[in-house]
């Protein structure tokens, strides 16, 4: 007895019952709490609402809704299972379904990886029945079976009974001699006879050997699908030949098919071209020494925390406006990716994390703009691996996806950085299925984004609506986020070359288990067929419906951290100034000296090294925000390692010169200077004339222009002019001063409902059951006849008096038991349910309902009737 026959005969029946049911909610009920459980989590929109009782959870389950998202949350050889269900017949024997899958010659993989599928099928509720009467749920043989305008995935047609319903008798006589069949007037026999005769191997093969060659190769070009063809008035003889004998049935006066029956012996009987048992291997295309991957993760990973830093400061006092329509312009884009001396795709990317990690944000004024939020500066006093372990969390977890910037939504809009629409369900379960993929390879090695797409694609087959979701930019939505996260996981520094780092791994809660998972697979080569991929396929299934909760997500990115944080160069604490006026980092540096140096000089290059220039009006914004000129002496010989150049003292100490000789205030706005000579080269500057000055003391000027314009306007005409307060005190200005308000990073956009935790679903079963209970509840003592007053079926009201509902619910409480009841609410709509009584008393019961799963508090004469079960809850 082969593999797969064992396995059959473990699903002879579904149920421990000897009668098979005969409904989907039949077998749900022989089902125990865990394999429904199991269910629920599988499709936890089943849970949206609650079902009252199982009927209702049946029928949710067949709705056409939910078994499309089921379907679509199938592996590939699990829904090609399927589709061979779909075209099987209703009900299937598991050995027709076997030889649907396998064909005449049979396939030990295939036979080995059936039950598996079956079993997955049967479990999400989308089979029900035993192996000797396997019903697909009838929506699922909708979807998925052969009809007008909807071929069947696997490229069979209608049967023979179905292409010729409402043939003439008399087409019937002459297709069944030209056949070599007895005629008949019966339509149905005739039916059968050329069913018989399709599905008799030897016979049909006699018939096919005298078909002419030309009328082979029009079989060839149907057989596999599509099996639609079109024909002339007067068609070819070929293709009579085979209209003669039915191997060609018109479906309309220029459209004939290939029955289903034909096309499967001309198969040998398989329904699919290529069955897939086992799923693509994802093997190594490239092999690293781990350290070596490590520290290029790191690298990058610190070069990501650079480039956050530098976009954010870019953008300190206010950054590019908001559109209208949501989201930053192009234009805008396009000055930020130079300012970061990045490609545009690039950059944006980078904005996107820091929004998905909520370090930047509108700030919601009038004229809104995007700017840090307060949670930067929080950002910015954390350690290096604990700010990278929050931009890598917020990446792995957001929605928000980068890669469609550029592309068009449904409605033909453009799509831009931080706009709507680009929120994207699927987004954290592929990454995560990606970087699980990866850490299934031994460390250090990198797999060919080929075999990843592969895998991802056998996992989760293109189908309806995921084919035809707008991403953008058409296709594969799933493979091009799967390549979107290669790329950004090698910019964030989760990978190195490739290969998934070991703060990677531990990112994903992975640790070395990845590693040890890969090299016992490969040690295991029993594993090789069709076992290894139901192990694969329910590997996935977790995978795709268990997400590490918010205290895993968090511990494991505590991990990542510890084992970056080695990897981190130590921030130095100088740098070297040179005699050009540059200042050259030869690695990082520490917060405070970067913060000063970069108000004092302009960064004028990066790499491993970053230069700074001391240009006039960088030594004039130090002396805005507030430094001296003896600080910034005393600064730059605190942290050179090379003495102070001469001609850097020398460009400080003009600049401070002159700094704040110019005094400009708010009249609406005037300057002040104890040299009028200078307000007087002023007034007489040509520059000067759209400032609207005018002398009203012999030390002061007034302005028809704001401080502020004033301030830029003198600056240009070559003066180092100081802004002060009403008080005449000057005002320092910080170029990071402007935050804003308190904002909440943006929250993921679930796909479809979330999994359900085991507290819901432990009260789900609870009250599902109950509400079973209750409409299908059996009551001890029900007289014969309905002139007592109780139900006799299942599903009616009970009915006593008073006294009896009085004494009975009593008893309940006093024993413990549960009982079931007909209620009627105020507004006259009647229920049953199934309570156990706490207290009785001021003519109201309190009882614990097991239909809502809750306390409630009853008016006792809105109960209708009361009676015992014959098994309580």
């Amino acid at each position: 007895m082969g593999t797969g026959e064992r396995n059959q005969e473990a699903h002879v029946s579904e149920g421990s019952g000897a009668t098979p049911p005969r409904t989907l909610a039949e077998a749900l009920r022989t089902r125990d709490d865990a394999s429904l459980a199991a269910l629920l989590r599988a499709r936890p929109d089943l849970l949206s609402p609650v079902p009252s009782d199982l009927s209702q959870l049946a029928t949710r389950a067949a709705t056409r809704a939910s078994v499309v998202r089921a379907l679509e949350h199938l592996d590939r050889f699990t829904l090609q299972t399927a589709e061979a269900l779909a075209v099987a017949p209703d009900p299937a024997l598991y050995e027709a379904l076997r030889s649907l899958m396998t064909g005449d010659d049979g396939d030990r993989a295939i036979e080995a990886a059936l039950p598996g599928a079956v079993a997955t099928l049967r479990e999400q509720a989308l089979l029900w029945g035993g192996n000797d009467r396997l019903r697909l749920v009838r929506t699922a043989r909708e979807l998925l079976a052969p009809s007008p305008g909807h071929p069947s995935p696997t490229g069979l047609g209608p049967t023979v009974a179905e292409a010729t319903a409402g043939m003439s008798p008399g087409r019937w006589q002459e297709i069944l001699a030209a056949a070599g069949l007895p005629t008949t007037h019966d339509p149905v026999s005739a039916g059968a006879a050329l069913t018989s005769l399709f599905t008799d191997r030897a016979r049909m093969s006699a018939l096919l050997d005298t078909a002419p060659p030309e009328a082979l190769m029009v079989l060839e070009r149907l057989v596999w699908g599509p099996p639609y063809g079109e024909v002339t008035a007067d068609p070819t003889r070929p293709v009579r030949w085979l209209r003669d004998r039915g191997l060609l049935l018109p479906t309309s006066l220029r459209t004939v098919v290939l029955p289903r029956e034909a096309a499967l012996h001309l198969r040998a009987g398989r329904a699919h071209r290529t069955p897939e048992p086992v799923p693509p291997a994802v093997t190594p295309a490239a092999e690293y020494s781990p350290q070596v991957v490590d520290r290029t993760a790191a690298g990058q990973a610190y070069m990501a925390l650079s480039t956050i830093e530098e976009l954010l400061k870019d953008w300190n006092e206010g950054g590019p406006a908001v559109m209208r329509s949501g989201g930053l312009s192009v234009r805008d884009l396009k000055r930020t990716a130079t300012a970061l001396d990045l490609p545009e795709p690039t950059a944006a990317f980078w904005v996107e994390l820091a929004y998905a990690a909520g370090l930047l944000a509108p700030d919601g004024e009038p004229s809104e703009r995007y700017a840090a939020t307060p949670a930067y500066d929080d950002w910015l006093g954390l350690a290096p691996q604990d700010r990278w372990a929050r931009l890598a969390t917020a990446w792995l977890n957001a929605t928000r996806t980068a890669g469609l910037i550029g592309g068009q939504d449904a409605k033909g809009r453009a799509l831009s950085t931080l706009g709507p629409d680009l929120d994207r369900s699927a987004a954290p379960e592929v990454r995560r299925r990606v970087l699980d993929l990866l850490a299934e390879l031994p460390e250090g090695a990198a797999p060919a984004p080929e075999n990843v797409l592969a895998r991802l694609r056998w996992e989760r087959p293109l189908r309806g609506a995921a084919a035809s979701a707008p991403d953008g930019g058409g296709g594969d939505l799933r493979s091009r986020i799967a390549l979107w996260t290669l790329n950004e996981a090698e910019l964030l520094g989760v990978t190195g070359r490739g290969a998934l780092s070991a703060h990677g791994r531990a990112l994903l809660g992975a640790g070395r288990a990845g590693a040890g998972r890969a090299a016992a697979d490969r040690a295991e080569t029993g594993r090789a067929g069709a076992g290894r991929a139901a192990a694969d396929r329910a590997e996935t299934g977790r995978a795709g419906a268990a997400r590490p909760s918010d205290a895993e997500a968090a511990a494991s990115a505590v991990r990542a951290a510890v084992l970056l944080a080695p990897l981190i160069p130590e921030p130095l604490d100088h740098v070297l100034l040179q005699a050009d006026l540059t200042a050259v980092a030869p690695g990082p540096l520490q917060r405070p000296l970067a913060d000063t140096l970069g108000v004092l000089a302009d960064v004028e290059s990066k790499g491993g090294a970053t230069v700074y220039r001391f240009t006039p009006a960088s030594v004039r914004r130090a002396l805005d925000a507030g430094h001296a000129a003896s600080d910034l002496h005393t600064f730059l010989a605190a942290h050179s390692r090379t003495p102070v150049p001469q001609p850097l003292s020398y460009l400080i100490d003009d600049v401070a010169r002159k700094h704040g000789h110019l005094r400009v205030g708010a009249a609406s706005a005037y300057v002040r200077c104890d040299d009028d000579a200078m307000l007087g080269e002023i007034l007489a500057d040509k520059r000067s004339q759209p400032l609207g000055l005018r002398r009203l003391a012999p030390t002061v000027l007034a302005a028809q222009t704001d401080p502020a314009t004033l301030l830029e306007g003198l600056r240009g005409m070559g003066f180092a002019p100081a802004a002060e307060s009403a008080a005449g005190d000057v005002l320092i200005t910080r170029t990071d001063a402007y935050r804003t308000p308190p904002r909440t990073a943006p929250a993921p956009v679930p796909e479809g409902p979330p999994t359900p935790d085991d507290t819901l679903l432990g009260a789900a079963l609870r009250a599902i059951r109950a509400g079973d209970m209750a409409s299908t509840a059996v009551h001890k003592d029900a007289p014969a006849d309905r002139s007592a007053g109780h139900a006799k079926s299942p599903g009616q009201l009970p009915r006593t008096t008073s006294a009896e509902t009085l004494a009975t619910v009593q008893a309940a409480a006093l024993t413990g038991s549960a009982v079931w009841i007909g209620y009627v609410n105020a507004e006259g709509a009647a229920s049953q349910r199934v309570i156990a009584p706490v207290r009785v008393e001021g003519g109201f019961v309190t009882a614990y309902d097991h239909t809502a799963d809750e306390v409630r508090t009853y008016p006792l004469h809105r109960i209708t009737g009361v009676a015992e079960l014959a098994d309580s809850p």
